[in-house]
């Protein structure tokens, strides 16, 4: 194509374009320059990348020539819409290999990084054994993607989305009108693929038997990605499911609900979602990354180019994005989370300590002589009105999670491991499911089965030697010095067969420090760079205080000296605060990230998310008009009192514990008896209390044992495939790769490395 054919072409196509908004644009550039829009350069996977090359003026596209290698395929790349010199790559070969371009006496050349479609890209070697789905072509679980179509009723009562068959159409299609002013029927395309072993779906507004390629995509698109969450936390070792719907499906096919993701859908939106983002099958922050990265990847080569991409999710949908978002800053811009939790090795700890004191609560018979506790008492002990939350915490997650020989999805019992007979058999162990973050277990640390197999298993990022349970409790007088004297004296840990022992476990080196180096612990440090709206309501008893989103929040406080990019919406409804806050909180997010999009100033990315939230999107409590102002006769005005909202403390908070939650093994201090002053005790119970901590009490005034600032985006494996265990840096992003992920505004975040 000659020069003057390109340059109409662009006229042409930027009138055709109708004042649409079209995503990090190309720019002017001074040489001939190489761009992989898809994903960063060296974490290209699948074996294809989306490239476009910078021309400088002068240059006629038609005297370019584009090497893979020795192999040539400027036969990809042409003149497009997108007012970009630009073609898909295909047939990378894993590895490295090198892409030259060359015209007009100017050329310029990438290093390329091809990692299987099957993974891993950055998290290292994978969980085995692993069960692929029924229809896998190999044992990476590799699949062609599939097509279907969706779409939106006329009948209001119907608010899910039916099947569409193009060739026989039904007569109840809605009509949407997208925010960019595009009217359409609500027809959606949804696309079913498999990467890293595991589900995705990308979802997207369709005219069926209309073209779509990355460089002209349909007009509906607005060029956002919505992506929902599930909730809870396993282990699974085997493909699943990729989840849609709000609030972990708890609301799906409710008469007159609409899912936020239809919403999204409905504006023009994207939705995206991996079965590796479903906590409740995935609890491995890794591949919980890893899987998204790659996702996007395959959405921007097939789609085109991103603006921005918002999470959504409940409980275990709220930890990957809090965790992820720290970790690998970038992959989000916006988060809406609700039943928040930060991570999920700081809730870990709580959870063990509720699985201890149970054992000691429950059974009389443990108590010495003299002691007596009331079920009310055990509350006072866990920060709790009750101790029905410790009950459910347990029974729902630690008991499992902390069972290696659990029989967890996709590993046959003859596989298993059974520390008699099957020492080195595979642990369906919360811990062992993260080894690579965590690392193993010293070798003086080891017991018999580790002994026996010749290695370690995955080191305890959490201890309670010094944990001094119910000292709060002690000091407001709620239990006596007996009762706390002998409850610390008999309390005990765990092993790491999860198996009660006396006496107390510090917790393990370098897994502690991992924890916090990979983002395990999410002391927030990275979280400056996206917006937050936080929902939630009071807990019945279902192990969501609302104060877990107090934690956060405190964490945010430390780091930034602020929460301004935080909102936090309090409700009546339980644990949701209101079931349409998934919704109204997706469109006050687009707002607000539209704004910052918008913000073309020099000022950082953090000061430009502050700046530009809306003005009417502040914090609030309750959706009923007046209830803030509700005074209960002895408590107080309903907003203003913690209790109210179900904001309560943990075992580590009341034994002096900070609100930030995030101290897993504490440092030590002496033990001396007048810091308990005006509480006494007798000499027979304090030499019971020097034989409990031998090395001294918790010193809260420290950090925590390993404390230490989150390294963004890591990768936990080598050149070779072995493992980095508490992963290496990837190092600077590759100069101008990824710049289709995220509009220019939010591309500072893919250089948040550490």
């Amino acid at each position: 194509m000659g020069a003057f054919r390109w340059l109409l072409l662009l006229l042409t196509t930027t009138a055709l374009a109708g004042g649409l908004i079209t995503p990090v644009a190309a720019a002017p550039v001074d040489a001939l320059q190489i761009r992989v829009l898809s994903n960063r350069a060296d974490l290209v996977s699948g074996g294809d990348a989306l490239i476009a090359i910078g021309l400088p003026a002068g240059i006629d596209p038609s005297q370019v020539r584009v090497w893979l290698g020795n192999r040539d395929v400027t036969d990809a790349f042409a003149p497009r819409p997108d007012r970009r010199f630009a073609g898909l790559v295909t047939g990378l070969p894993l590895g490295r290999s090198v892409l030259r371009a060359s015209g007009g006496g100017a050329s310029d050349e990438l290093v390329i990084t091809n990692h299987p479609n099957g993974g891993p890209v950055f998290s290292g070697p994978h969980v085995q054994p692993w069960q692929c789905q029924s229809g896998a072509r190999d044992a990476q679980c590799n699949q062609p993607p599939e097509y279907s179509f969706r779409y939106k009723s006329t009948n209001p009562a119907e608010t899910d989305l039916k099947p569409y068959d193009p060739q026989n159409p039904p007569s109840d299609v809605a009509m949407t009108t997208t925010d960019q002013g595009v009217e359409v029927p609500f027809i959606v395309r949804q696309e079913v693929g498999y990467q890293d072993r595991d589900e995705y779906k990308i979802l997207q507004l369709f005219r069926p038997g209309k073209k779509w390629e990355p460089w002209a995509p349909q007009r509906q698109w607005n060029h956002k990605v919505f992506v929902p969450h599930g909730g809870n936390c396993g282990t699974d070792h085997a493909s699943g499911v990729a989840p849609l719907a709000d609030y972990s499906g708890t609301l799906a096919d409710v008469p007159g609900y609409t899912d936020s993701s239809i919403t999204a859908l409905g504006r023009g939106f994207a939705v995206m979602s991996t079965a590796l983002n479903n906590l409740g099958h995935n609890c491995n922050l890794l591949t919980q990354a890893e899987s998204l990265v790659m996702a996007k990847e395959r959405l921007v080569e097939q789609y085109g180019a991103i603006r921005y991409t918002v999470g959504s999710g409940c409980s275990g949908g709220s930890i990957v994005q809090n965790m992820v978002a720290n970790a690998y800053p970038g992959v989000y811009q916006g988060l809406i989370t609700t039943c928040s939790y930060p991570d999920t090795m700081s809730t870990l700890a709580q959870f063990l300590d509720y699985h201890l004191l149970r054992r000691y609560f429950e059974d009389p018979s443990r108590w010495g002589q003299g002691v007596a506790w009331s079920p009310s008492q055990f509350g006072q002990v866990e920060g709790h009105v009750s101790h029905a939350n410790a009950v459910v915490s347990d029974e729902l997650f630690t008991k499992r999670l902390s069972d290696p020989a659990y029989p967890c999805r996709g590993v046959p019992d003859d596989v298993r491991y059974d520390p008699e007979t099957n020492p080195g058999g595979e642990r369906c162990y919360l811990l062992d499911y993260m080894i690579n973050a965590l690392g193993p277990r010293q070798r003086e640390a080891w017991g018999p089965q580790e002994r026996e197999i010749g290695r370690g298993f995955a080191g305890v990022p959490a201890g309670n030697e010094g944990v001094q349970y119910g000292l709060e409790a002690l000091q407001r007088g709620d239990i006596t010095p007996a009762q706390f004297v002998d409850l610390n004296a008999k309390v005990g840990t765990l092993t790491i067969d999860g198996e009660h022992v006396d006496g107390r476990y510090p917790g393990d080196m370098p897994a502690l420090a991992n924890a916090y180096r990979t983002g395990l612990i999410n002391t927030t440090g990275n979280l400056s760079g996206v917006a937050i709206i936080n929902h939630g309501g009071p807990d019945p008893g279902a192990a969501h205080d609302y104060g877990h989103a107090f934690w956060t929040k405190s964490r945010l406080e430390r780091e930034q000296g602020h929460t301004r990019n935080l909102v936090m919406w309090f409700g009546e409804t339980p644990l949701l605060g209101d079931p349409d806050w998934a919704t109204e909180a997706l469109l006050a997010m687009d707002r607000w990230l539209t704004a910052v999009e918008a913000d073309d100033s020099a000022s950082p990315l953090p000061d430009k998310i502050v700046a530009n939230r809306p003005d009417d999107l502040q914090d609030r409590c309750s959706s009923l008009p007046g209830l803030e102002q509700v005074q209960v006769p002895g408590v107080g005005a309903v907003c203003e009192r913690p209790e109210a909202q179900t904001r309560y403390d943990t075992p580590r908070g009341i034994a002096g514990g900070p609100v930030t939650n995030d101290v897993n093994a504490c440092r030590l201090k002496p033990l001396r008896r007048m810091d308990y002053y005006p509480v006494t005790f007798t000499d027979a119970q304090w030499r019971r209390l020097t034989e409990t901590f031998p090395n001294g009490v918790c010193d809260y005034s420290e950090p925590g044992v390993g404390y230490g600032p989150t390294h963004t985006w890591q990768t936990y494996q080598r050149p070779d495939g072995n493992v980095v265990y508490g992963g290496t840096s990837l190092g600077p992003r590759p100069a101008g790769t990824g710049t289709g992920l995220l509009s220019r505004s939010f591309l500072p975040l893919l250089d948040q490395t550490g």
